[in-house]
């Protein structure tokens, strides 16, 4: 299962969610805070926090692969590498 940790309004969170759009994969998404900081929902963004040691989004969780990524760039090879 992959979760992802973004926000709407974020062109680095955007790039992740349309790789995921391309590839066809079925995600869960959470929206813990907004681009700007602002926290929108308190437990996401406590989850986000203690799981991944960083308040910073994108936020990707493949539970499948025991793996979690920071880094648009990096969640996107991660995803071509094992769903393309």
């Amino acid at each position: 299962m992959l979760e992802l940790y973004q926000d709407e309004d974020c062109p680095h969170s955007t790039d992740v969610r349309e790789k995921l759009a391309e590839l066809g994969v079925t995600y869960v998404i959470h929206n813990p805070r907004s681009v700007d900081g602002d926290v929108r929902n308190e437990t996401s963004h406590r989850r986000l926090v203690e799981e991944g040691g960083q308040d910073q989004i994108p936020y990707l969780v493949d539970a499948d692969r025991e793996t979690t990524l920071y880094e648009s760039d990096d969640i996107v090879a991660h995803l071509e590498e094992h769903y393309a």
